[in-house]
């Protein structure tokens, strides 16, 4: 009888081993084989292999294609069996592997269980695997590698590849790596020196570096490509745009180390909140930088929606590793996300109050400090007399003047038109309808426009030229836009407004004015009480100040709510069912209590319950460090994605992310630089590099060349140029004359003068028709569109900046300043070493003494001194000159370029 049982357990075993995986084994083979022809963009014979239920259906045939338990009798089986090519699957394309055949049949014998792909389940708990003391150690057996829970993931990895870690990097490759990473720039020479020199622990040094206002300006430059943060608004005009406060509020929230999940309430839905403040409503600005068409004859409405697409595309791409794009014509082609899918989560953004005008309203205006006061006065006013709800509805129109109408939703036009398709502008006995609007019974109603001709009556009627008259006045030339106050019969339902105007001293085919945009508020309280008529006066005031102003999401108030529609293949102007709000089913439930908007997506986006919210951050926050993240396609955790290398350890870190540090980036951050993994020396083998040459099992540090921001910015900081101000409008240092050309307007490169010129890269004015040269030749991107990766290259184009571009000469001549004495060996040995944190070789020290001599021969027959040097202020002797053009090759050595 026992040995029964253990016959029967070693059978049960052999069967375990032996059962196909779906996720692991099946889904590849569909995905490669299959599913170009079944499943979302097609549905070939009627069947799909995308989902569970489509596969078991019945197709075309009258039965299905895949009976679970029954392989012999599957027809997708027996088809990729025949030798008939007209009859064998895949069609037109090799034929199945016998591998691949056998484990189809097996899986379908076995059951044809579905499975879920591993992003689409929730992280359970995971085991931390044990590491002997005497095993965790480095290759050359003299350092303990293990320092925190991470190395325990990575070392068992290592053993089974039968690898070990490298030994620790050196002190002075550490300080400088660890600097780079959290702070963008090398370590200033105190903590260097204290660290090295053993004063200061290494724990220590990560603390004092997370905690430094760097931190901020170098992981903002990384979230500010996420959010396709730029200076001006893209499309053909690319016009400027103010945009830089919400740059400046992505630095402040990383060194406030605001919370991950507030993070991205703030940026999704900060607008939505109770009673938002300031800073929420800059937040949201994370989906004003979106491009804005202002080019003449665009249709607002088309470039409305192509917004809109955008920012359902960039969420799903930053938060969740999804390539939701795929999903706008049809169902995913790989991944279960339905068509019908995609628009129940464009739902939520499509009802924002933006339409792509040119003003780019609803912006948050910034008051001085007396404006401020009358804003006080006017708001205690309204709420001391008015309710609540009349109180919150002036304080949003002082905010971002919202509620308001666009005059270009105007329609039916009789002698008049859209001006630049932007601008209500009727001519001499002009008609037009703004439809369906809500006029809140005002008594009065704003009008913003401009005129140029003075004389012209306007009327407005209640729904046709037969209508009540609800208004009658005349507008004159004004100077520039203006809003006006003008007496209205208010309605309590809604109505269309019927436009009429006359002027009879004007020409045929004259624009009597051009209005952008109407509003209906609640008459202000208190009519009755001394001082009502200054606070109305003040009111109007106010909004006709002049203010800087900074694009927002605003919802629409219920009156004003956009129904979404389906989109046949995706074409905006072929509108099918409509939808309600909605995530994908693949992923986390919808819980009941949340809101049906932008906040409630992000409560389910930052979930515990999502399987992808905590990993994504995780992947990229570990790719950042290392230069691959633990899944290597950083974009896509899809089914098409590459495996995790260490599975247990991302699922572990995004746990941990979530519930013991409650979403603290910094926490995360700093448990990942102190492990052993990252400590360790970047130094390669051959052999190493065979086995590994991506350095998947991270069995080394991380080594690659920085970023086209840290490069500058490192350059200004050992040259001693930096300029350490924060925030603020971008600025624009030197750049080669002829780049920059807005063919539209007036506007140009003005080279910044003072200590904007050597300010942070992060800082640096962005125009996304022509961005800065240099960081374009290091792989910065015109942030167009959401940038999750920058590709990393390696081109002649990139020395030629570093050797040429005036920043980089002027760095090098500062640099140079600081090597210049009596002993030149020695100012060459102090150079390397400043620039690169290392001691110099004498083969570098030969070589650089060698180039020295070279140039100073060159410079002392006074050839070329005063052309090599045209950018600089001052004119360098020859020696400075030939120690300007060594500095600037110890800039361009790989060392000083790369991280190691």
């Amino acid at each position: 009888m026992a040995f029964l049982m253990v016959f029967l357990g070693c059978l049960q075993s052999c069967g375990e081993t032996d059962r196909v995986d779906f996720s692991t084994q099946i889904k590849p083979i569909l995905n490669n084989k299959c599913i170009t022809c079944h499943g979302g963009v097609k549905k070939n014979g009627g069947f799909s292999l995308l989902f569970e239920k489509d596969a078991l259906a019945e197709n075309e045939s009258g039965k299905p294609a895949i009976i679970p338990g029954n392989a012999s009798g599957s027809e997708l089986i027996s088809r990729i069996h025949e030798t008939d090519p007209e009859l064998r699957m895949p069609y037109e394309k090799p034929p199945l592997s016998e591998e691949e055949i056998d484990l189809l049949t097996r899986w379908i014998d076995q059951g044809a269980e579905w499975g879920q792909h591993w992003a689409y389940s929730l992280p359970e708990k995971v085991e931390i695997p044990a590491i002997s003391q005497e095993a965790g150690f480095t290759a050359d057996g003299t350092s303990n590698f293990v320092q925190n829970e991470i190395d325990n993931f990575v070392f068992a990895r290592l053993e089974s590849e039968a690898l070990h870690p490298n030994p620790p990097a050196e002190k002075n490759i550490i300080a400088r790596r660890l600097a780079l990473d959290l702070t963008g720039l090398p370590p200033d020479q105190k903590l260097f020196t204290a660290f090295t020199d053993g004063d200061l622990t290494y724990e220590t040094m990560v603390d004092t570096l997370l905690a430094r206002k760097d931190y901020g300006e170098k992981w903002a430059s990384w979230w500010l490509d996420l959010a396709r943060y730029a200076d001006t608004k893209g499309y053909e005009k690319d016009m400027g745009r103010n945009m830089w406060r919400y740059r400046d509020w992505v630095i402040s929230a990383f060194n406030e180390n605001m919370p991950y999940d507030r993070f991205t309430t703030e940026q999704l839905a900060g607008d939505l909140l109770p009673d938002p403040t300031t800073d929420q409503l800059i937040a949201t600005a994370f989906h004003r930088n979106t491009m804005n068409n202002d080019e003449g004859g665009t249709e607002d409405e088309e470039f409305r929606v192509a917004s809109v697409i955008d920012r359902v595309n960039t969420t799903f791409s930053v938060w969740q590793s999804t390539t939701m794009e795929c999903v706008q014509c049809h169902s995913h082609p790989y991944d279960p996300f339905t068509h019908e899918e995609y628009f129940k989560a464009m739902a939520f953004f499509n009802n924002s109050r933006d339409e792509d005008t040119p003003d780019e309203s609803p912006n948050i205006r910034f008051y001085d400090e007396e404006q401020q006061q009358d804003v006080d006065r006017v708001n205690a006013w309204v709420k001391k007399y008015g309710s609540a709800e009349v109180a919150a509805l002036y304080d949003d129109f002082l905010t971002f003047n919202e509620p308001k109408y666009l005059a270009h939703n105007a329609v039916d036009f009789t002698n008049g038109e859209l001006a630049d398709t932007k601008y209500l502008a009727l001519w001499d006995d002009g008609s037009c309808t703004l439809k369906n609007v809500n006029t809140s019974g005002a008594g009065f109603m704003y009008m913003n426009y401009r005129s140029d001709i003075d004389g012209t009556q306007v009327t407005i009627r209640k729904n046709n030229s037969e209508g009540e008259i609800l208004t009658r006045f005349i507008t004159n030339k004004t100077e520039g836009n203006t809003i006006r106050k003008i007496p209205f019969k208010g309605t309590d339902t809604n109505i269309d407004l019927y436009f009429e105007t006359n002027n009879d001293n004007i020409k045929k085919q004259v624009s009597t004015s051009y209005i952008t945009w109407f509003a209906f508020l609640k008459d202000i309280p208190g009519k009755s009480r001394p001082g009502y008529q200054g606070i109305t006066e003040t009111f109007l005031k106010l909004l006709n100040e002049h203010t800087p102003v900074l694009p927002i999401m605003v919802e629409n108030h219920s009156y004003m709510a956009r129904a979404t529609q389906v989109f046949d293949r995706g074409n905006w102007l072929m509108k099918t069912d409509s939808v309600e709000p909605g995530v994908p089913k693949t992923l986390n439930d919808w819980e009941s209590g949340w809101e049906g908007n932008r906040l409630g997506l992000s409560k389910w986006i930052v979930s515990k319950k999502n399987p992808l919210t905590a990993r994504t951050f995780v992947n990229r926050v570990w790719h950042q460090l290392f230069g691959r993240g633990i899944v290597a396609s950083i974009e896509d955790m899809g089914t098409q994605s590459d495996p995790p290398s260490h599975p247990e350890l991302l699922d572990w870190l995004s746990l941990r992310f979530m519930n013991e540090h409650d979403w603290d980036m910094k926490a995360l951050i700093k448990d990942i630089v102190m492990s052993g993994t990252y400590r360790q020396s970047s130094k390669n083998s051959p052999e190493l590099y065979q086995i590994d040459p991506n350095n998947e099992l991270f069995a080394r540090g991380p080594r690659r060349r920085l970023s086209a921001e840290q490069i500058r910015d490192q350059a200004l900081a050992v040259s001693g140029l930096l300029s350490d101000k924060m925030y603020g409008p971008g600025v624009m240092p030197p750049q080669p004359d002829g780049v920059w050309q807005s063919v539209y307007s007036n506007e140009s490169w003005v080279e910044s003068e003072g200590e904007d010129r050597y300010r942070r890269a992060v800082y640096t004015y962005l125009k996304r028709t022509s961005p800065y040269p240099s960081f374009v030749t290091f792989d910065a991107g015109s942030r167009e569109v959401c940038t999750i990766r920058r590709t990393v290259t390696n081109t002649p184009l990139q020395a030629l900046v570093t050797l040429n571009d005036p920043v980089y000469l002027e760095a090098s001549y500062n640099l140079a300043k600081f090597m210049y004495g009596p002993d030149v060996e020695k100012g060459i040995s102090k150079g390397y070493e400043k620039a690169t944190y290392s001691k110099i070789t004498p083969e570098k020290l030969e070589a650089l003494k060698e180039l020295y001599e070279e140039s100073l021969l060159e410079f002392d027959n006074g050839e070329s001194l005063g052309s090599n040097f045209f950018t600089l202020a001052e004119q360098p002797t020859p020696q400075q000159a030939a120690l300007t053009v060594v500095a600037n090759a110890i800039m361009n050595l790989d060392e000083f370029l790369s991280k190691a």
